[in-house]
């Protein structure tokens, strides 16, 4: 019993160095002393950001805020002109805009009493004829002019009317002064034709306005200092002789304010 136990000890003792010997690592065959190489992992491509060069980024800086330009030709913003085909209006700015690739300088004038607004390039100003307010004196001369003697030429009333409205539009405060004396009529005057109204409303608005603003008054208060002087002029009734001059001019008088609506109805 005892030679079994023995043997079979024997046999276990046997078998261990085997399953020792099947889980040891190999043998290196190189020669000792020598360290084993790792391996090299394998090359990775390079990121697709690294190959495009970045362009250089500049700067960001504020734009700087333009400068609102006040003064042009004489003319500042704020201030009162007369544009001879709408009268009297206030410069409200002087803008810049970009018209078909060009920059331009712009007035912009606004008429209140039309509730208008207009554009009118800085560089044209002498063209169309924009000037300053009438100065005092020439306000006091036109104011002067109503209380002369009104003279009508004998012509037809088509032509005549064509003459007032080209003084009208002028600009010239004592000639659109001539045709409100010209077209006044007083109460014991016939009345006027439905155009020699219009014209002599026309006429009658310019100048107001003008003296309104010179004299800082209301528009209702230049009229009524308009129609004071006129009323100091010579009276134009039926019985007013003819005194013709060598200008072709005349006093008007029944005659003519008859002609003058014949004209108009034709």
């Amino acid at each position: 019993m005892l030679k079994k136990t023995a043997k079979a000890a024997e046999k276990v003792v046997a078998s261990k160095p085997a399953a020792v010997k099947a889980t040891a690592p190999k043998a290196s065959t190189k020669a000792p002393g020598k360290p084993v190489a790792a391996a090299k992992p394998a090359p990775s491509k390079p990121a697709v950001v690294a190959k495009v060069a970045k362009a250089p980024v500049a700067p960001v800086r504020a734009e700087e805020p333009k400068k609102a330009l006040t003064q042009r030709q004489g003319f500042k913003t704020n201030e009162f002109v007369v544009y001879p085909a709408h009268g009297v209006g206030q410069i409200l700015a002087i803008e810049e805009q970009e018209i078909a690739g060009a920059k331009l300088e712009l007035f912009v004038i606004n008429f209140m009493k039309d509730k208008m607004t207009l554009r009118v390039p800085t560089a044209k100003v002498v063209n169309v004829g924009m000037r300053k307010l009438s100065e005092p004196a020439l306000v006091k001369r036109a104011l002067e002019t109503l209380k002369g003697r009104a003279r009508v030429k004998r012509t037809m009333w088509s032509r005549r009317a064509q003459e007032y409205e080209a003084k009208i539009n002028s600009g010239d405060i004592v000639a659109i002064a001539e045709v409100v004396r010209d077209l006044y009529r007083s109460e014991s005057q016939p009345e006027q034709s439905y155009s020699e109204r219009q014209l002599y409303e026309a006429a009658l608005d310019r100048l107001a306005r003008e003296i309104a603003v010179v004299q800082h008054v209301t528009e209702t208060e230049a009229i009524k200092e308009i129609e004071g002087q006129l009323a100091k002029s010579p009276r134009r009734g039926a019985k007013a002789e003819t005194e013709a001059d060598a200008d072709g001019d005349s006093d008007i008088d029944a005659e003519d304010d008859d002609s003058a609506v014949t004209d108009a109805a034709a």
